[in-house]
């Protein structure tokens, strides 16, 4: 099965958010990238070109069986067109896009647990060296 991919772009609040999916062995990846103002072709081209190694993909999410047949022209516009009216991201994508959160949200609280806790030991350094001074002096 040869790898796939596709970017969806969409207006989410005050900005323009991108959803660049890619399959690989029954296997689906996420990446969400935010651009500032509506980003033009060229715009979002160049940005993939350069920042390609940087993008942060989701782990990856098991896909059905993709099925790969020549379609008609007219037959591929129409849907094209469907695709845009409807808009949106497939559920396979917000899934994979919700595992990536939920990672990251996970590497967060333990990062920050650890910071508290230096800093409480860092804390309590100071405190039981201010009392050694204070022991010394008399």
């Amino acid at each position: 099965m040869s790898p796939k991919s596709s970017l969806t772009i969409l207006f989410e609040g005050p900005f323009w958010v991108g959803s660049y999916e890619r399959i690989d062995d029954g296997k689906c990846e996420v990446c969400k990238i935010t651009f500032g103002a509506e980003p033009k072709d060229y715009e979002v081209y160049e940005f993939l070109l350069n920042n390609w190694r940087r993008l942060n993909f989701s782990p990856p999410v098991a896909v059905g069986k993709i099925v790969e047949r020549k379609i008609n022209p007219k037959r591929m516009r129409r849907k094209i067109s469907g695709q845009l009216e409807r808009g949106g991201i497939g559920t396979k994508a917000q899934q994979a896009l919700k595992l990536q959160q939920e990672q990251h949200k996970v590497e967060r609280k333990v990062k920050s647990r650890a910071q508290k806790e230096a800093e409480k030991e860092r804390q309590f350094a100071l405190r039981q060296e201010k009392k050694r001074a204070k022991h010394k002096g008399r």
